[in-house]
């Protein structure tokens, strides 16, 4: 029997799509605070705010258009999200004041919010039920190259070209995304009155999809480990005299999402999530772990490896499990909820682990959040993982 195919035009469209999308994000995000920095003569504080009120934007975008897209329609939604952070993105060659770019930066983040809702909610619909852990896996690539890419190019440019140098480039390859949505075919969702009537109301139904919340909260406590290592690996890296080797750590981290996405994605499909689960938590943990104990090079490359691994594989593998578990007819709402839990422990984990940093240091913050990716590990078997085995052990012999 031959699987559907999952390489089609519209899947290879939204995924480049959604790497310009997050490629932008992340370049932005270490431009940003320095452009602050030297254009206004920002303090750390202030430049740390221009930053972060991204992801607040983000947050609240997605909490709105996660209970809308399906009313709205999900393409003129995806069209609507571009147009916005295009144009938002051109703005910051205007910028003149630390006033405008915190304006500027909340509803850039907010664009980003409704196109990447946007591309997550199509791709699920485009995706084959019988390939979703490799499709999302190979979708969630976009985002993982983009980590990678973005802040690398966007620390080369802004040294050897300058900040317009930066804009420039996000705006012209947003302008190529933009254009190329146009030939996107977009599959219609057809809803029943009883359906537009409850996405009308105002109530948590209307916000966050029920069934996608388990899977969410437990991606929100890893989304934490994962921003002690977004917020604090450069300031980690200086202390123990490894900032040279530390500038590749994202590399490897993206080598290894790389080789393993194939396995993982087609182990999801054919043995179930809990097979690729439960090792990506104690990956992320010894993750943490080696990353506290690092005095070498090679050992914070280790580290780097074994966060692909771990938190690499979460990612994706728990953004399909959200979407399996749900309705079709609250796809949307599903991927919305489930980035609304991953940003606010990216967005919030900076702020909650800056406060154990003077106490622990660095290294036992990492020690810290180790212990509390471990115990993730059990929290997401009474929530979902304990089910989906049960479930797995009865499909097998129907299957067989």
């Amino acid at each position: 029997m031959n699987k559907p195919k999952l390489w089609t035009k519209d899947f290879l469209i939204i995924s480049t799509a959604n790497f310009f999308l997050y490629f932008t994000f992340y370049l932005l995000m270490v431009a940003i605070t320095v452009f602050a920095t030297e254009r206004f003569h920002a303090t750390p504080s202030q430049a740390g705010l221009a930053s972060g009120i991204f992801v607040i934007g983000t947050l609240l975008a997605r909490l709105f258009v996660g209970k809308s897209i399906d009313r709205i329609g999900w393409k003129k939604t995806l069209y609507i999200g571009f147009i916005l952070f295009l144009i938002t993105t051109c703005l910051y060659f205007l910028v003149n004041s630390m006033g405008f770019l915190y304006v500027n930066r909340f509803l850039n983040g907010a664009a980003l919010g409704v196109a990447s809702t946007a591309t997550g909610t199509i791709v699920a619909k485009i995706i084959p039920n019988e390939r979703r852990g490799e499709g999302t896996g190979y979708y969630a690539l976009s985002v993982t190259l983009a980590a990678a890419i973005g802040p690398f190019l966007g620390m080369y440019v802004g040294e050897h070209a300058g900040f317009n140098m930066n804009f420039t480039i996000c705006t012209v390859l947003l302008a190529f995304s933009f254009v190329a949505i146009f030939f996107v075919k977009v599959p219609k969702l057809e809803l029943t009155e009883e359906q537009l009537a409850k996405m009308q109301g105002i109530s948590l139904y209307s916000f966050f999809e029920a069934k996608a919340v388990p899977i969410s909260v437990i991606a929100f406590f890893i989304a934490l480990g994962y921003s002690s290592i977004l917020s604090f690996l450069t300031s980690y890296a200086k202390e123990i005299n490894l900032v040279d080797v530390g500038s590749f750590f994202f590399i490897v981290y993206a080598v290894f999402i790389l080789v393993s996405r194939p396995f993982t994605g087609r182990w999801f499909d054919t043995k179930g999530e809990n097979v690729v689960m439960y090792p990506s938590f104690l990956f992320f943990a010894v993750a943490l772990a080696v990353l506290s104990q690092a005095h070498e090079g090679w050992v914070l490359l280790l580290a780097g490896a074994l966060v692909g691994l771990g938190y690499g594989t979460f990612s994706s593998s728990a953004q399909a499990i959200s979407i399996k578990v749900s309705p079709k007819n609250r796809i949307g709402l599903a991927t919305s909820t489930f980035y609304i839990f991953l940003d606010a422990g990216i967005g919030i984990g900076p702020f909650i682990l800056g406060f154990l940093i003077p106490h622990l240091g660095f290294r036992g913050m990492y020690v810290f959040m180790a212990v509390v990716i471990f115990i993730c590990l059990f929290l997401y078997y009474f929530l979902h993982g304990r089910k989906a085995g049960e479930l797995n052990r009865v499909s097998q012999p129907n299957q067989a």
